[in-house]
């Protein structure tokens, strides 16, 4: 054992915050060394502070870093939502090496302790812990492929172990003399590894051979880190020394190819970036430098203030590169994932894969091959050549003779089928326009123009800083926060518009434009004639231009990612991978991208939109040009050409069509040429088309559809077709409705024997009562088991049958509660609890009789008339009957309607008696309320009160009776009865 080396000495922990660093980090751009950046775009995608990391590693599926802590924990890190998601507690003592084995949900993690530990990222389980060397385990590498693990300690040994074999150590590896500090597997050989040393050598080792195929000596000092070249065309590798450089070694010639020198302090990690052409080196100095892989020059110079830097991760097929320091781990993203390609008008793509360019053919998969939408073509790659600087745009001209490529602050323009150098110069931007023009961006303060023929026509020196420039019709130049647009021959301004412009996209008539922004995209027409007949007009042009130049068309609250313009309709994918497409401002969801893609470009001859993921996958879309062309007919109203494209656009599409016709307001023309049935349907109940509605319903058997038909039907007042529909939909409720409207009692009568059918019978027992068959009503209750329901209906309409109905309640709560049962009371037995019982039997023997007789419903009028009259009658004489009988006692001795003492006599006068608040003024009237009293028991009969009320002379009596109208109808009409008194009235009494 020993002590740590220098710069690893034990310091005091610092406290895991878990929060963003503050501070930014300084990006400074090389003066050191000759040539031009390569200025990629570094942006900073996380940064948590911890405790010192030792070791960085991706994952690579999960948006997760994992990071090994001088204080023995390994953390996971989800670097989308900035938050630590799994952390494991694995020893006291420093953990300097962790690593994915993401194919068995694992983590593998060697210590200071000497033991390697297996973790299950997912379950948190331990799966294996054993002791592996005897000193400090400086790194683990796994194998890409089998189950191997290398792993090398300060014991100066390098080991193999097989988790296969229950993590048996397979083999041993000796040779070096020193610390054994990183092993790495080879990509492009992964049965052979390197290893990096304290003893100032690489070896270089295959698994199976226990000594070194060979040995790199050339560092001053100790070799820290060690990392292997991913590319195919250089067999490179990289290492870094204590002695504060780093350097790039030809593994086949055995020679050192490149010292990279800057670094004030011990280099600690070094990498080749598996998808740039750069190499990153971190150092004790607390810096981070990036380097031209080809050049060797230095790009930039990462300082995020967080101590020195310990170690450096990355993951083939990503450009984000994380960052271990004393002080917490930082991530960023070098550069735009978006591939470097480019698409012709015949379907050639060219692409660039660092240096080298390929190119591909789509029209090269046979016309037999059927490709299904979002399938990836199976395209032949053919290599074009390579490129003499680094690509970062690549672009054709219009007419895809010529091919141009930016990047490293110059540009190159080559023949796009031979790959000949035709032209090159200086530009930190390059565009096309769209006569074969080009434009190039020097400085934010110089454009140059050039002509076909390649050669220089005009510079221009705008007065405002460049940041950037588009071609096409017009050449546009724009600032931070506005854009100005020029002509391509005497570079006059023709418009200045105030947005932040984030890309421009020209249709190819040059009469529309897409301005996007942030947030946001904007349709814009182009006003050539305008602009023409004002600059031959020989008048000035201010600093805004000509002021109707363009015409704000349409505005789309949507961010574009990529776009091109087919026609007069605008293709994009936006913030949320959705391929969309815009036609006079209305936006079409085409496909929902399960992955980025970006736009190549649309053939006419396959109606197909192409796109390209960051692997150069290409994938298509079905659009169809004649969809295209039809609805860009019908936004400029010229219906006619319009419906003679409709024939050739294929059936499966007509619904698109028609939606499209209905956003527009032309419900009309959406309904002859849509083919879905439940979309017709929709469309022809808002046109009140109610045969076409019926042929659909038909056809379809839909009771919702019917239904609908049906509504509509009862809206226009056409009752025929809305029975049938009701019936058809077994819309119970609404044939309710019709009928009792209709005054229709066959029809009644049939649905409520359709109601009993179907189970329906609260509807059932409403048109049992509507038609008076109140014995039908009662049996409806009993058979449904609502027997305390039935109870209370025959009292209030049956009394007669309130003793059979109470001996079946008395069952059947029985079976429940026997003392709840017994205490209900029979009117026969129990006459006294039951007040007015016989004259509640004598006015249903009375209403029984008219029962079942329905007059026409034309008669209504005068049948009330007469009914309300003969009810009147009715009361005067029942008066007179109560009165004559008062004068004889009843059997008991009491009269009916006077109260009796206990010893039997009678009160001969009521001097003044109080009735619910109300008073009766006399004995005279006293039968008369009592009478009342006793009969409002009867919901149907609450209406005789109406009447009686208005021939009282004294305010005193109606405003009682009007209390007591309002209290009976509280206490007995049930809300669905409302409606039916009046009708009961009629039934009964008339």
């Amino acid at each position: 054992m020993r002590n740590p080396t220098e710069g690893e000495a034990e310091e005091e922990g610092l406290e895991n915050r878990g929060e963003e660093i503050e501070c930014r980090g300084d990006v400074i751009t090389s003066g050191e060394s000759e040539g031009k950046p390569l200025r990629l775009e570094i942006k900073r995608k996380l940064a948590q502070r911890s405790e010192r990391v030792k070791s960085v590693d991706l994952h690579p599926t999960e948006p997760w870093i994992l990071a090994s802590l001088y204080s023995g924990t390994v953390g996971i890190y989800n670097y989308q939502t900035q938050t630590m998601v799994k952390s494991f507690e694995v020893t006291e003592l420093p953990v300097r090496s962790a690593k994915f084995i993401a194919r068995k949900q694992w983590v593998v993690a060697g210590a200071d302790d000497m033991f390697i530990r297996v973790h299950n990222y997912n379950t948190m389980d331990k799966v294996k812990v054993f002791e592996a060397h005897t000193d400090y385990i400086r790194c683990v590498a796994v194998h890409p492929t089998l189950p191997y693990v290398l792993s090398s300690s300060d014991d100066m040994l390098i080991k193999l172990w097989d988790w296969e074999k229950g993590w048996a150590c397979t083999q041993i590896f000796e040779g070096h003399s020193h610390y054994v500090m990183q092993v790495t597997f080879n990509p492009k050989d992964t049965n052979t590894f390197a290893s990096a040393s304290l003893d100032r050598t690489i070896k270089i080792w295959n698994l199976g051979s226990p000594d070194p195929n060979f040995t790199l000596d050339a560092h001053l000092k100790g070799v820290n880190c060690v990392d292997y070249f991913t590319g195919g065309d250089k067999p490179y590798l990289i290492t870094g020394s204590d002695d504060h450089t780093a350097k790039v070694w030809d593994y086949q010639t055995k020679s050192c190819v490149q010292t990279l020198e800057g670094h004030t302090h011990n280099v600690s990690a070094v990498c080749f970036h598996p998808e740039l052409p750069i190499i990153i080196t971190g150092s004790e100095d607390g810096t981070v430098r990036i380097w031209h892989a080809t050049t060797y020059r230095l790009e930039n110079t990462l300082n995020y203030g967080l101590e020195r830097v310990w170690a450096v991760g990355y993951m083939k097929g990503s450009r984000r590169v994380v960052i271990g320091y004393d002080e917490g781990t930082i991530m960023v993203k070098l550069g735009r994932e978006v591939p470097v390609a480019s698409m012709d008008n015949s379907g050639k793509i060219i692409w660039a894969k660092h240096n080298e360019i390929q190119t591909v053919n789509i029209k090269s998969v046979g016309a037999d091959y059927e490709v299904s939408d979002g399938e990836r073509l199976p395209l032949a790659v053919k290599e074009l050549g390579t490129c003499d600087l680094y690509p970062q745009n690549l672009k054709h001209n219009p007419n895809g003779r010529f091919v141009v490529v930016c990047g490293d602050g110059d540009y190159i323009i080559y023949t796009a089928l031979a790959w000949r150098n035709r032209s090159f110069g200086s530009a930190l931007e390059f565009v096309w326009s769209t006569e074969g023009e080009y434009a190039v961006r020097e400085s934010t303060s110089k454009i140059k123009i050039f002509s076909k023929n390649f050669l220089e026509k005009k510079s221009i020196r705008p007065t405002f800083s460049a940041e950037h420039i588009y071609g096409g019709t017009l050449l546009a130049m724009c600032s931070n926060d506005f854009i100005c647009f020029y002509d391509w021959v005497e570079c006059r301004l023709i418009r200045r518009i105030d947005v932040n412009v984030k890309n421009l996209y020209w249709a190819d008539s040059g009469d529309l434009v897409t301005i996007a922004s942030d947030t946001s995209f904007y349709i814009l027409k182009y006003n050539r004639n305008v602009v023409s007949a004002h600059l031959d007009s020989g008048r000035s042009v201010d600093e805004q231009g000509v002021e109707d130049a363009f015409e704000l068309l349409y505005e789309i609250n949507e961010r574009v990612r990529t776009g091109i313009w087919v026609g007069d309709c605008f293709i994009y994918n936006n913030s949320s991978w959705r391929l969309n497409y815009c036609v006079g401002g209305e936006v079409t969801t085409m496909f929902h991208l399960y992955r980025p893609m970006y736009l190549l470009g649309y053939l006419a001859s396959q109606s197909r939109v192409y796109l390209v993921d960051k692997e150069f996958n290409v994938i298509g879309y079905t659009l169809l040009l004649s969809l295209i062309e039809y609805k860009t007919l019908v936004m400029r109203g010229d219906l006619e050409r319009a419906n003679e494209i409709l024939p050739s656009i294929p059936k499966e599409h007509h619904n698109s069509v028609a939606h499209f016709l209905e956003s527009r307001g032309m419900v009309e023309d959406a309904l002859e040429v849509a083919t879905d049935p439940d979309y017709r349907f929709e469309l022809a109940i808002n046109l009140g088309k109610l045969e076409i509605t019926k042929e659909i319903a038909t056809a379809a058997h839909s009771e919702s559809k019917w239904k609908q038909l049906g509504e509509l039907a009862l809206s226009t007042g056409m009752l025929e077709t809305a029975e049938e529909c009701l019936k058809q939909a077994n819309d119970l409720s609404g044939l309710l409705l019709l009928y009792s409207s209709l005054g229709d009692a066959e029809g009644i009568a049939d649905l409520a024997s359709l109601a009993k059918e179907h189970g329906k019978n609260n509807v059932a027992f409403i048109c049992l009562f509507m038609l008076g068959k109140l014995e039908d009503c009662l049996q409806l209750l009993v058979d449904s088991d609502r027997i305390p329901e039935a109870a209370l209906v025959a009292r209030s309409y049956l009394p007669s049958k309130v003793s059979e109905i109470v001996g079946v309640w008395r069952k059947d709560l029985n079976k429940i509660n026997q003392k709840a049962a017994e205490s209900l009371a029979d009117p026969e037995e129990y006459t006294n609890l039951f007040d007015d019982w016989q004259v509640a039997l004598a006015v249903e023997s009375k209403v029984a009789e008219a029962r079942g007789n329905y007059p026409p419903a034309a008669e209504y009028a005068q049948q009330a008339d007469r009914s309300t009259a003969s009810l009147v009658e009715t009361f005067r004489n029942m008066e007179l009957e109560e009165e004559e009988e008062a004068e004889e006692p009843m059997e008991n001795g009491d009269l009916d309607y006077e109260d009796a003492e206990p010893n039997g006599e009678v009160q001969e006068e009521l001097d003044e008696t109080q009735v619910e608040g109300g008073f009766i003024k006399s004995q005279e009237e006293a039968p008369v309320f009592l009478k009342v009293i006793g009969l409002v028991k009867f919901p149907c009969l609450v209406a005789v009160l109406t009447p009686y009320v208005m021939e009282m002379e004294s305010t005193q009596d109606r405003r009682f009776s009007c209390k007591l109208f309002l209290s009976c109808f509280v206490l007995y009409a049930m809300p669905e009865r409302g409606g039916l008194v009046e009708l009961s009235v009629f039934l009964h009494l008339r």
